[in-house]
């Protein structure tokens, strides 16, 4: 018998959806793709493995209750029922997008084509699916819990990143702010600070402190310990900040450059940029907030984690 409960199938676009609606039909996808000396095949083959797992997902999944597929470009302003149980169907990047608006809703996420992709995220492959659901209907299943990070702005914008956050400057000029933590503070001039969760410390933060870590060591210093910090649990509640490039000079510090964030210390920046000021998340500059001179942020832990079915 089907469950009465909604399942939510989140999907995305192929590459070669993006190039058609880019350029009107597949010929002329096609004829862009390889007047630039690359093979179109291989979109072909990559689009049809994610329509073959699409057609297996929703026909095992009918079976077992309502569905409703969603795609991606409606994940900001579809509302989620608290009994929804969503499926998320794609790589990894997707997976971190549509847990930044659940609420603690179980989600099962899909890796359409194994031999493609890793995916650190997607612990299930397509023929597991019906099982998987199954077991999620009955209540037996266990979650992995990933801790994100919330940013609320002083009118009321908030945004919320499972991997990182971005504050600072749109280009390559420097960003200028005021840094609040834990009653200190310190302005400063920098390429922007990064704020990571444990999900996100192996990606942009790692690349930081590795880049960090060698300009020291090319600079005479000998300690041959590990490099600081690589990564941290993705369910630990706790954030960490990094500086990027900070600039000292007669009115800009470099003491508070990097940190952890936390229930009991969260992080206060105040911009003192006129213009192109930015924070995104996951790397989305395209959704960004605009950061300029008078907007506040406060950075801390989401009060809810995402629950990744494993």
């Amino acid at each position: 018998m089907a469950s009465q409960r909604k399942i939510i199938l989140v999907t995305r676009r192929t590459r070669l959806q993006e190039l058609v609606f880019k350029h009107n039909t597949e010929e002329q996808a096609e004829f862009y793709i390889q007047s630039r000396g690359e093979d179109f095949s291989d979109y072909r083959q990559e689009h049809q493995s994610y329509r073959n797992a699409l057609n297996a997902i929703e026909t095992a999944l009918s079976a077992l209750g309502r569905v409703q597929t969603l795609d991606r470009d409606f994940l900001a302003n579809f509302i989620f029922a608290q009994d929804d149980i969503v499926v998320v169907l794609g790589q990894d990047g997707l997976v971190a997008n549509t847990l930044k608006y659940l609420s603690g809703q179980p989600t099962v996420a899909i890796n359409p084509d194994p031999s493609r992709f890793d995916g650190v995220l997607l612990p299930f492959q397509v023929k597991e699916s019906a099982k998987v659901l199954t077991d999620v209907l009955r209540g037996k299943f266990n979650c992995k819990s990933i801790t994100m990070a919330q940013a609320e702005l002083n009118d009321g914008q908030k945004m919320v990143a499972v991997n990182d956050f971005f504050i600072g400057q749109r280009g390559h000029a420097s960003a200028r702010y005021h840094l609040l933590q834990s009653g200190e503070g310190e302005f400063q001039s920098s390429s922007g600070i990064i704020v990571s969760t444990g999900l996100g410390s192996t990606g942009w933060l790692k690349s930081v402190i590795t880049g960090s870590f060698g300009i020291a060591q090319a600079n005479g210093w000998t300690d041959d310990r590990q490099i600081p910090l690589s990564n941290f649990g993705w369910d630990e509640a706790r954030l960490v900040y990094s500086v990027r490039e900070p600039f000292p000079s007669r009115n800009t510090g470099t003491r508070m450059l990097f940190g952890q964030v936390s229930d009991s210390a969260p992080l206060t920046i105040a911009s003192a940029m006129p213009e192109n000021g930015v924070i995104f998340s996951d790397g989305m500059l395209d959704d960004c907030i605009e950061f300029n001179a008078g907007a506040v942020v406060n950075i801390a832990l989401r009060p809810v984690q995402g629950q990744l079915v494993c």
